[in-house]
């Protein structure tokens, strides 16, 4: 008799776990993942414009890459004060405010004229877009537990992906309106593609609650579960002794400098692609904008696949850590094969290491986040975040200086599938709160 009950009694709890993950999964991501469609259009579509923009304003290789590593500048010096105000005056009025103004800054993207006024609006954008990255990331540990977090952080990141997917044939599309009213191609596809920021931070004013408390669409008894469950998860780690909770603990974890070393290697990889792949494209023969765009987008379905489906296996610290190197290691295989193929096989290289680039970034956070609670856990990711795009900046621009001075980018794939092994190997390093062993 006793089975016929407590089978019931132990099934419900969890069958109502799974039902109140996939109502914050429903809730959430849909709007969490467009608006980073939004960001990663804006920030990276001057891709898609170097070729016309150093034709009609005179803007070299090394400028171009310069340009567009300063983006990452701006945006790294910002993140953590920009989340450590989000704590305090909550997400939904911060990341509001930070669509508001990187719309409008990208639109003003097509009144550049020259290197000087390209820096200044690639700085600009860089430091109205700083925070919504780490900013997500502290959004996503008010939501989910360890375990479900990878998996939210994978959907996030299909934004990416998405991104890259429509931003190729959007882009070619709308640098085909050249002449219309007077206005180059590249001019209106920086305007068409940043006034949708400032539409749809509207959206997020209206439907992104700051924490489970304030979500309508929770009831009471849901909202203060999800909060007991986050709780109790930090609680048993605080015990452990693992947690830090102040930002001077975290500055001196040697785990949080380990991770962004291995971030730092991943966003140099991730970063010279996204700037420089349309452009490599381009020399594969005479193709026009469009076709240009449309291969620049094969890398990224392989990217969305992966983040797709790989996040949700790292379900402990061992997978997580075997995920990073081979995850790595794979990246690095890519770029090499890019390096030296031909045209095909390159693109079949540049879609490998693609289909890693959102598994490694899905899984490095997880790391810092294990080990952090409070201001620290706001301060902490930003600060991961923050080293690991000062690649961003150091990425492109490197691999503008060296294309303009060797007429190729091939040794700068090369030097880069380099870093991503060191940081394969580092990786092997890390650990979670409460495995032992930390470095």
């Amino acid at each position: 008799m006793s089975t016929t009950y407590v089978q019931p009694a132990r099934e419900a709890p969890l069958a109502d776990h799974r039902s109140l993950n996939a109502l914050l999964f429903r809730k959430l991501m849909p709007l969490l993942v467009l608006a980073y469609v939004i960001s990663f259009l804006d920030r990276t579509n001057i891709a898609l414009a170097k070729s016309h923009i150093a034709v009609d304003l005179g803007i070299s290789a090394a400028a171009y890459g310069l340009g567009a590593g300063l983006f990452f500048l701006s945006y790294a010096l910002l993140e953590v004060p920009s989340n450590l105000i989000m704590h305090r005056v909550g997400a939904r009025f911060w990341i509001t405010r930070i669509m508001v103004t990187w719309g409008l800054l990208s639109a003003g993207m097509a009144f550049v004229s020259g290197e000087t006024s390209f820096y200044v609006m690639r700085l600009l954008l860089g430091a109205a877009e700083a925070g919504l990255f780490p900013g997500v990331m502290l959004y996503l540990t008010y939501w989910f537990g360890r375990k479900e977090r990878a998996r939210a952080t994978g959907y996030f990141l299909l934004g990416v992906c998405i991104a890259n997917i429509l931003s190729g044939p959007l882009g070619g599309a709308l640098l085909q309106m050249d002449g219309v009213l007077g206005w180059r191609g590249w001019q209106w596809m920086f305007v068409l593609e940043g006034l949708p920021a400032v539409a749809f931070a509207f959206v997020v004013w209206k439907k992104l609650p700051d924490g489970p408390a304030s979500a309508t669409w929770l009831s009471p008894e849901e909202a203060r579960e999800v909060e007991r469950r986050l709780a109790a998860e930090q609680a048993e780690e605080a015990s452990a002794g693992h947690v830090g909770h102040s930002f001077r603990g975290c500055l001196a974890d040697r785990q949080i400098w380990l991770a962004i070393f291995v971030y730092f290697c991943h966003q140099i990889s991730i970063y010279t692609v996204i700037f420089f792949l349309p452009g490599i494209i381009g020399t594969y023969g005479k193709l026009s904008p469009l076709q240009v765009g449309m291969l620049n987008s094969l890398p990224w379905i392989a990217a969305a696949l992966g983040a797709a489906t790989l996040p949700r296996l790292a379900s402990n610290p061992r997978r997580c850590r075997r995920m990073l190197v081979a995850g790595l290691a794979v990246m690095s295989a890519g770029l090499l094969l890019a390096a030296y193929a031909g045209p095909v096989v390159a693109m079949v290289g540049f879609s490998l290491t693609a289909s890693m680039f959102f598994v490694v970034q899905s899984v490095i956070f997880l790391f810092p986040s294990s080990r952090l609670a409070g201001v620290a856990l706001a301060g902490g990711l930003a600060l991961v975040n923050t080293c690991g795009l000062v690649g961003g900046f150091i990425g492109p621009s490197v691999m503008g200086v060296i294309e303009q001075a060797t007429g190729s980018t091939r040794n700068g794939l090369i030097i880069i599938a380099g870093m991503l092994v060191l940081a394969a190997l580092a990786s092997m390093r890390l650990r979670q709160g409460q495995e032992r062993g930390a470095a």
